[in-house]
């Protein structure tokens, strides 16, 4: 409890700035999912407090995930009632908790660093890209979009252009502000002065930003429209806001079609959060690593109460993780906050929050962008060679062009052909001061001899030169495929035709076993541990 309150300090001032950047984008993947756009706000509540609460992750912070947005407009259309999609979404949550006593959260860790990297840098760079037009004050795109291919027929690229057709001054000068403050915070100088240590940089943004909209407003020519601020739903009193919340539809617990789309969630849900979370843990300054199969269970509870009070699903969501991270944040209370945070604005101060432009997030999420994808971690990755470079360019080509799952998607698979032609240039070692000193060819295979390594051996053993003195040495071999098998014995049938004397050392290998479990038994049976505690 005492490093909860000793971080009081950096935690309430990140949760404030993570809200401010929450609120429009769980607007915005409400509107993009065919919800209400207070389902939107639910979920960021939720994700907040509940999830934020049950978490082991010091620095992630859950809301409702763009990932998931068309998943949920489709199951919304083919469910035929957001009440019903309300039960798919505690279904959803219950698979999790199960995944999470399954200890499923294992799956992360089959996830190279290349593509965890590539995932970050491409996430930044299309949070640059996606703010550039609500920076200009061309909102037609909602906040929160990842996709490529934007709502309004645009993608991403052609959009840029599109937006000088419809700008607007006041939110340029608003954001060109914005970004001139968060620079002049960034300065060292200014980290320096103990008053600008405690006022966050986008703090000042925001409030500035208020002032500017305030002030603009009797200015034709810099006033902003309603498309320009942040448009949170206002409830007249506590009844109509109360009105606003939902219970699921549970007459609908026997249909198939409800199941389906409950595990659909549970699934894209999962894996995007355990990315998520490998990700945050990556960008978090004290290097703490979250229990993964824990995050499934407070993921899980999380969508359970979310779908029982009509809120979208959630997920770890890595821009406001990111931005937490950026703004201060250094344990879990910054994210539970920000949630209570939401929970009461939405109901007290929404007048006040709709006076926010977008304009100024965008200046503050252009920096978050930046920060993700810095130019360093490109020249990092570079030096890195080939097998980690381009699996990081192909995840972060990917996730801009089509959106962030894919491109995960594609920089694994680039990763592991990368991994298999790799296993595939190693099927023995050879050292010619070492295995060719007595005359003969010591052809020592590797631990682990599979199909892949085929052609290289067939290759290896066809090209001998007749009369040659060959050793093939498994004695080192835990596990080898039956085709290299057969090939080995087939060259050794065929070496006396060609006047080659072949030898061959413990053929039989003994196979894979888990070693994670041979070790855990053997520190078992033993006091190791007893010893040192």
């Amino acid at each position: 409890m005492n490093k909860y309150i000793e971080n009081l300090k950096y935690d309430l001032p990140a949760s404030i700035i993570v809200f401010l950047v929450a609120v429009p984008l769980c607007l915005g993947i409400a509107l993009a999912s065919g919800a209400t756009l207070f389902s939107g706000i639910i979920a960021g509540i939720v994700g907040g407090i509940v999830v934020g609460s049950l978490s082991g992750s010091q620095l992630g912070v859950s809301g409702p995930a763009a990932g998931l947005a068309v998943i949920v407009l489709n199951a919304i259309q083919d469910l035929g009632a957001f009440e019903t999609f309300l039960l798919a979404v505690v279904i959803g949550g219950v698979f999790q908790v199960i995944l999470g006593f399954a200890r499923a959260g294992v799956i992360a860790y089959f996830f190279p660093n290349s593509v965890i990297k590539g995932m970050l840098a491409g996430i930044g760079v299309i949070i640059f890209l996606k703010q550039i037009p609500h920076a200009f004050g061309y909102d037609n795109d909602y906040e929160g979009n990842m996709s490529f291919q934007n709502a309004d027929g645009y993608n991403t690229f052609t959009e840029l252009s599109h937006m000088f057709e419809a700008t607007n001054t006041g939110a340029i000068v608003i954001s060109v502000v914005s970004l001139a403050i968060l620079i002049l915070w960034e300065q060292s100088f200014m980290k320096k002065i103990k008053v600008f240590q405690l006022i966050q940089g986008p703090l000042v943004v925001v409030a500035m930003g208020i002032v500017m909209n305030l002030l603009f407003a009797s200015n034709e020519t810099l006033s902003l429209g309603t498309d320009h601020v942040v448009k949170l739903p206002v409830a007249a009193d506590l009844n109509a806001f109360i009105g606003q919340f939902s219970l699921p539809d549970f007459t609908q617990i026997t249909n198939p079609q409800v199941w389906t789309v409950g595990i659909t969630i549970a699934i894209v849900a999962s894996l995007e959060t355990l990315l998520c979370l490998d990700a945050t843990d990556k960008l978090d300054p004290f290097k703490r690593v979250a229990p993964a199969n824990r995050e499934l269970k407070a993921q899980g509870v999380g969508n359970i109460v979310s779908g029982l009070i009509g809120g979208l699903p959630v997920t770890q969501v890595i821009v406001r993780s990111s931005t937490n991270i950026q703004s201060g944040g250094r344990t879990k209370v910054s994210a539970i906050a920000h949630g209570i945070l939401m929970l009461f604005c939405a109901f007290a101060i929404p007048n006040v929050l709709n006076l926010i432009p977008l304009s100024s997030l965008a200046a503050i999420l252009f920096l978050v962008g930046y920060k993700l994808a810095r130019p360093s971690l490109f020249k990092t990755m570079y030096e890195a060679g080939n097998r980690n470079f381009v699996p990081f360019m192909t995840t972060i080509v990917g996730i801009v062009m089509i959106d962030l799952l894919a491109g995960i998607g594609i920089g694994l698979l680039v990763a592991v052909l990368f991994i298999l032609y790799n296993n595939y240039k190693k099927p023995f070692l050879f050292d010619a001061s070492e295995h060719f000193e007595d005359g003969k060819v010591h052809l020592q295979l590797a631990e682990d001899v599979t199909f892949i390594n085929k052609a290289s051996i067939q290759r290896t053993l066809t090209e001998l030169p007749d009369g040659a003195k060959v050793v093939i040495d498994a004695s080192k071999t835990i596990n080898m495929d039956l085709d290299v098998c057969e090939i080995i014995q087939e060259f050794i049938e065929g070496a006396p035709h060609r006047n080659i004397e072949a030898e061959v050392i413990d053929l039989n290998s003994p196979g894979v076993q888990n070693q994670f479990n041979k070790l855990h038994a053997a520190l078992k049976s033993s006091n190791i541990g007893e010893e040192a505690s």
